[in-house]
């Protein structure tokens, strides 16, 4: 079978850390509870290979490199109908005929944070995801309040989804290896969700104040145009870096009852 060599313009590295690979599906599987699952990325089917059997959920994949979707029709002919040659980016989800369905991967690192931020605009049909990302964006996304890594990711993931960093991936256990470190983590959609009134004002706000992250809020949200007498309470006194996930809601929610804020 021809060898795939990794497309560095699809910001390729392809897992090849036999052990890392289980680590990662073991860990899935005990989050997974038995619902339909999405592989974003399959690449060489190194997470792949562990699910071609699974007899309890349904399995699909999504691949953007067409040479490997074909690599893995012919590697695992089960996967003929299951894998979509598509951007997940740009993939309309409609075409995972299940009402809801989890999401693993090695995701490259040119769209990781795009991957996330589409999870978050179809958080209903996605309770669950273990991906590899970037070390330092995985720090985003799982980071609380008052760490540097904390920032707009941390805030709109863990608005909706509880994180967890479970392991690093050193650079070695790729092929090409990349020039920086990886890491594993989960994100599982919330049990008990915290009201949120107006999801995009929570964006708006959050984006807005940790683009000035060193000014306060009060010098931060300035575009929106807040009332003298909301500007005035103590909690503006403070940086965005200051605030909770909860926080975040409770102000985004104080603001959207009192403000009529352009979208």
């Amino acid at each position: 079978m021809e060898k795939m060599l990794a497309k560095k313009s699809l910001g390729q590295h392809f897992l090849a850390d036999e052990n890392i690979a289980k680590k990662i599906v073991d860990t899935f599987l005990v989050k997974n509870n038995k619902s339909a699952t999405l592989e974003i990325g399959p690449g060489t089917g190194m997470l792949t290979k562990y699910f071609i059997d699974e007899r309890d959920f349904d399995f699909y994949a999504v691949e953007f490199d067409e040479r490997m979707v074909n690599f893995l029709k012919t590697k695992f002919p089960s996967l003929q109908k299951k894998i979509f040659f598509d951007d997940f980016l740009e993939m309309d989800l409609n075409k995972i005929e299940c009402n809801s369905f989890n999401i693993i991967g090695n995701f490259p690192y040119n769209i990781s944070s795009q991957i996330v931020f589409k999870i978050l605009e179809n958080k209903s049909r996605i309770p669950l995801m273990v991906g590899m990302f970037q070390k330092e964006v995985a720090q985003r996304i799982t980071s609380v309040h008052g760490n540097k890594e904390y920032g707009i990711l941390s805030v709109l993931v863990q608005s909706f989804y509880d994180c967890e960093y479970l392991f690093d991936v050193p650079a070695m256990s790729f092929l090409p290896p990349p020039k920086v470190t990886s890491a594993v983590i989960c994100m599982r959609r919330k049990a008990e969700q915290k009201q949120i009134i107006n999801e995009k004002l929570l964006r708006k706000m959050v984006k807005a104040a940790f683009g000035k992250r060193r000014k306060t809020l009060r010098n931060g949200l300035g575009e929106l145009n807040l009332s003298p007498e909301i500007i005035a309470r103590p909690v503006f006194s403070l940086r965005p870096e200051q605030l909770s996930v909860n926080e975040w809601i409770e102000l985004s929610n104080q603001i959207a009852a009192t403000t009529t804020i352009q979208n």
